[in-house]
């Protein structure tokens, strides 16, 4: 049988449409239809209907049609494809076993995507493509004390898998290195021998801490991590570094980039001795006694403000940096202290007394400008006889302050006619990088707090964190390349709101089906010439 749709027309120019159910049989004298019924008068919708139920198709009320078995899966895919081309694959391989190397593969992967402890790693991958990416079953546990066990399979194994990576990020050899510290706490003791008190910033000196070392190119592609004890002081961790990249990476000839703290005399000649160069800040407090013994000359060029100043003094090279834009924060920023220093001090001086205490005013007024950071500025006093607490301005050390708003002072031993005074500045700008590597590390990564025990596991749960900042740090160098400005795990999550699943009708499981992709998400993915991941949905 079949719908029939024929029209007829009257006298006056009207055209009738009518739609008939019509049933074929065969006669002695050929094949002949009879028609069943008029089904005119039913709605479009019904007729519809009938029409592809006459052609043998099965058709089923909406709410019986649904996406079976759904698993978030975008950003995942990306992951997986970045993976298999960067070879990772292959440096893990000889790994413990393929389910240990998967569970590797998931954590990974988790650290880029949902974040979270071990414990919460099964729950967290409920729904999710992670477990068909890293080629686990689909009913993968992911049990604590398995991915512990995979963990351990890291030891013994990093230094020659970070040698891999290196060898695998950089072709060829590294001239710029990015060296910077950050701490990470622990919720707990920690381990005996890691975990210390020092200082933290994170702000949270009340925790014991491990330290981070992190070299990096000025693309923020990651060389090397180093886990150090929470108190070591951050100058001597740099000539440790400097034996590990020339032992383990062959890094004979670069420039090495770190902030003050690693600016020691022991770090400067270590470097110098080993013929690598340097490119440092230095503190505050140095670039005032240097502009004080400059010439007259000197000092003029520095009050213009016109762009970078090179000096040699004493046979060293530095190069002052600065703005505008950091002149005017500098000053908001002082004048901000000394209203605020003021108004506290006004308050102290003003309260209700029954008797005062000269020596406990004064300690007061002390440490509240501690506290604001304005001691410097004021000089304070309590009257014996009056009790009355009296402060004025250090105008004379204001104003020498104030010359030097904006600027900061670099110092270098490389030669002008290899690394100009723009390019010393444009290689400490690189800096920047690295502690935006670290807040990446450390927030969307989710290094910190660390609840392991053994030292061993912290070690390695820090060394999962660089290699899931590794493949993050490679796709987000590529994507740059096509003009992506956003961060590599922003992009990944939003990825994952693509999902994929089987099309259920009524009671009978069909074909696998991807949801359609926002425009939005469309267009980025054309971007990153990423469409060919998406344009057909996995075999689940």
């Amino acid at each position: 049988m079949f719908v029939q749709r024929t029209t007829s027309a009257r006298k006056g120019g009207k055209t009738y449409v009518s739609f008939l159910v019509r049933e074929s049989f065969r006669t002695p004298k050929g094949p002949r239809s009879r028609t069943v019924c008029n089904i005119t008068g039913l709605p479009a919708a019904t007729r519809e209907l009938i029409a592809a139920s006459l052609q043998g198709q099965t058709c089923l009320a909406v709410k019986q049609c649904q996406l079976h078995e759904a698993l978030d899966y975008g950003g995942l895919v990306v992951l997986n494809e970045a993976w298999r081309r960067f070879g990772l694959q292959e440096l893990l391989a000889g790994l413990g076993s393929e389910r240990q190397r998967g569970l590797l593969k998931a954590v990974i992967f988790s650290r880029l995507l949902f974040p979270c402890a071990k414990l919460s790693l099964a729950p967290q991958a409920q729904g999710t493509w992670l477990a068909q990416a890293c080629g686990l079953a689909a009913d993968e546990s992911f049990a604590e004390d398995d991915l512990y066990y995979a963990m351990d399979q890291l030891n013994g194994h990093w230094a020659d898998l970070e040698k891999r990576l290196y060898a695998r990020a950089f072709p060829q050899a590294v001239r710029l290195v990015l060296y910077d510290l950050t701490s990470v706490y622990f919720e707990g003791h920690g381990p005996r021998s890691l975990a210390r008190y020092g200082y933290s910033r994170d702000h949270r000196g009340d925790r014991p801490q491990i330290l981070l070392a992190v070299a990096t190119d000025t693309e923020g592609v990651p060389l090397h991590v180093a886990v150090l004890r929470g108190n070591r002081a951050d100058a001597r961790t740099l000539q440790g570094l400097l034996r590990v990249l020339r032992r383990r990476f062959g890094i004979t000839e670069a420039t090495f980039v770190f902030d003050g703290g690693l600016s020691g005399r022991l770090n400067l000649a270590a470097l110098a001795e080993a013929g690598l160069g340097f490119v440092t800040r230095l503190s505050a407090a140095t670039l005032k006694g240097l502009a004080a013994e400059l010439g007259l000359e000197k000092q003029l060029e520095l009050g213009d403000r016109q762009g970078l100043l090179e000096i040699t003094h004493e046979g060293k090279r530095y190069v002052v940096a600065g703005g505008r834009w950091r002149q005017q924060r500098d000053q908001d920023r002082r004048q901000s202290r000394l209203a605020k220093a003021e108004a506290a001090l006004q308050r102290l001086a003003t309260r209700q007394r029954r008797k005062v205490d000269a020596p406990k005013l004064a300690s007061q007024a002390g440490r509240t400008l501690e506290r604001l950071k304005a001691h410097k500025y004021f000089t304070y006093q309590v009257d014996a006889a009056t009790g009355q607490l009296k402060w004025e301005r250090r105008a004379e050390l204001i104003e020498q302050e104030a010359q030097l708003d904006g600027w900061y002072l670099l110092h270098t031993n490389e030669p002008e006619a290899r690394c100009s005074k723009a390019q010393v500045l444009n290689h400490y700008k690189g800096l920047l990088e690295v502690e935006e590597a670290f807040c990446e590390l450390k927030s969307y990564l989710e290094v910190r707090p660390v609840y392991h025990r053994r030292p061993d596991r912290v070690i390695n749960h820090v060394r999962l964190c660089f290699l899931a900042y590794w493949l993050s740090a490679r796709l987000g160098r590529e994507w740059r390349a096509k003009g992506e400005k956003e961060e590599v795990p922003r992009i990944l999550r939003q990825l994952q709101t693509i999902r994929v699943g089987r099309l259920k009708l009524g009671a009978e499981v069909h074909q696998t089906m991807m949801t359609q992709i926002p425009k939005p998400l469309n267009d980025q993915l054309r971007k990153l010439g990423l469409t060919a991941l998406f344009a057909a949905p996995p075999k689940l």
